[in-house]
């Protein structure tokens, strides 16, 4: 299969960061996939049942929240 990736990064409030976090966390466990809209297009992937969820955290001048989901 082919590589297909989409990036975005933007500069956000804390709750609006938090309420994109819930929104990808809501589609997981409701649905066996999830959605993205990006430049006008719909894109949807399946995710199974089990994943790998991996965390880090990195604390300095800048800090950073990594949460990553494979499958």
């Amino acid at each position: 299969m082919e590589l297909f990736e989409v990036e975005t990064k933007q500069k956000l409030r804390r709750e609006e960061a938090a309420k994109q976090l819930h929104a990808i966390a809501d589609s997981l466990e409701r649905n066996n996939e999830l959605r993205f809209k990006r430049g006008g297009k719909q894109f949807s992937v399946e995710v199974p049942n089990e994943v790998e969820l991996k965390v880090e955290l990195e604390v300095g001048s800048e800090s950073e929240l990594e949460i990553e989901i494979s499958w």
